[in-house]
């Protein structure tokens, strides 16, 4: 006997969807069958509006792709082109890009650990609700995030879509004046850093241990953002140029976001996965902070994801101030560009996991063509076999608004757009059998 049910969710705020996400179930005699997280946000053709501009416009177009990591698009693109026009920025532009991706961790971590994560740990709709018994916490969250933003105006103009990004370095540097300005405020948010790392930690995460494959990027001496060669928990060591040798996007019916695989199987990506490879790159005071918290790294507990963002933010504060105090202002915030014909590649540490851009370049430097995998689609397989196990777990015999809002848990523990896109989840379960 079939006993298909559809239970449908109010929406009640559109301004804050930024897309919408629909699980699917079908369960027989108490196991899943057939799951699918469908994603039908329309196609943004962005890799086709690149094709035909010149080079110099693609840092500023592809940072509206997202508008929380924007910086990462910037520097996947810059590196690949880069790479194509011989160009080598030089210490200073690789430094100020790190400080630049600092910033962007800091603003995009907080968001999600306190937008996002908490409200859902802690039982809540919304920070809103939250709020009124953590009002201290949410403030402390607000205050992060707009350091993060602080940051990436310092570099890029403004904080949303930044405009200070070119190909070669950044259009101006900043003065001493403002990045003192800046090092006290990192300074002073040091303690907050720290106390919210030890405050996700604090925080009762469910036990949930799972197998799944880790890929990074790895750096010879320092903790991962621009460079680094593609490592996975499972052996993979290969330059990024590589990259399509070993990882195929593959379209699946139920979804426009395409599905990204590791020879044929899913993988995870993101602040978890880059901890779990690259934990002996932290400085030796954060990995003495973490070994105190009592959870060991690497992780196969999806929900340690939370303390895994506090812990970049606390590296990422840090490294902004080794970096801003030896700051000094050059005579020119970038190199000379010529174009050229050629393809290159760039893959950075977007906050989600690793963002991976292919250029083609003609003589005249104008794309010819380009190619952008995000980490959203990259982890589009993993959350769904992360739902498959952790719904099983939790009891598919659950009313259904409890295993929709378990479901949509899961979904937002990966990634601050996809938890956007699926925020109001349209559950449909299918029960088969006795």
């Amino acid at each position: 006997m079939t006993e298909p049910r559809h239970i449908p969710i109010q929406v009640p705020v559109l301004a804050r969807v930024e897309g919408e996400g629909t699980l699917e179930l079908r369960v027989h005699d108490g196991v899943i069958e057939d799951l699918r997280l469908r994603i039908f946000e329309p196609p943004r053709m962005f890799e086709k509006l690149l094709e035909g501009r010149e080079y110099s416009e693609v840092p500023d177009m592809v940072a509206r792709i997202c508008g929380i990591c924007p910086v990462a698009y910037q520097m996947s693109a810059v590196h690949a082109i880069e790479s194509i026009l011989g160009v080598e920025p030089g210490p200073w532009v690789r430094n100020m890009r790190r400080v630049f991706y600092c910033g962007e961790w800091i603003q995009s971590h907080s968001l999600h650990i306190h937008m996002l994560a908490a409200p859902d740990l802690l039982g809540y709709s919304s920070v809103v609700e939250m709020a009124r018994k953590f009002s201290e916490e949410v403030r402390r969250g607000l205050r992060l995030q707009a350091l993060g933003n602080d940051i990436i105006r310092l570099l890029g103009a403004r904080s949303v879509h930044p405009v200070g990004a070119r190909v070669g370095g950044f259009h101006h540097a900043p003065k001493p004046k403002q990045v003192n300005l800046l090092l006290e405020k990192l300074h002073a948010a040091l303690p907050d850093a720290e106390d919210l790392l030890r405050w996700t930690a604090s925080l009762e995460l469910p036990s949930d241990d799972q197998d799944f494959i880790c890929v990074a990027l790895r750096h010879a001496r320092e903790y991962p953002m621009n460079e680094g060669r593609l490592v996975s928990s499972h052996g993979l060591d290969i330059p990024a140029d590589q990259f399509e040798t070993r990882f195929a996007e593959q379209q699946v019916p139920h979804s426009t976001a395409l599905h990204c695989l590791l020879d044929g199987s899913p993988y995870l990506v993101g602040p978890l996965a880059r901890l779990n490879l690259n934990f002996d790159h932290l400085p030796d005071s954060i990995r003495t902070l973490v070994d105190n918290l009592g959870i060991g790294f690497p992780s196969r507990n999806m929900h340690h994801s939370v303390v895994a963002r506090a812990i970049e933010i606390v590296f990422a504060i840090r490294e902004a101030i080794r970096l801003l105090e030896a700051y000094r202002e050059p005579q020119l915030a970038y190199v000379n560009t010529m174009p050229r014909a050629g393809t290159g590649v760039g893959c950075t540490e977007a906050p989600r996991g690793i963002l991976w851009h292919r250029y083609e370049l003609g003589a005249e430097g104008l794309v010819i063509r380009a190619r952008i995998v995000p980490p959203t689609s990259q982890n589009q397989s993993r959350m769904e076999d992360d739902l498959r196990q952790s719904l099983q777990s939790f009891g598919l015999n659950q009313h259904e608004d409890a295993l929709r809002h378990f479901g949509e848990r899961v979904i937002r523990n990966y990634d601050p757009c996809i938890s956007c896109a699926t925020h109001f989840l349209d559950l449909r379960i299918s029960r088969q059998g006795s």
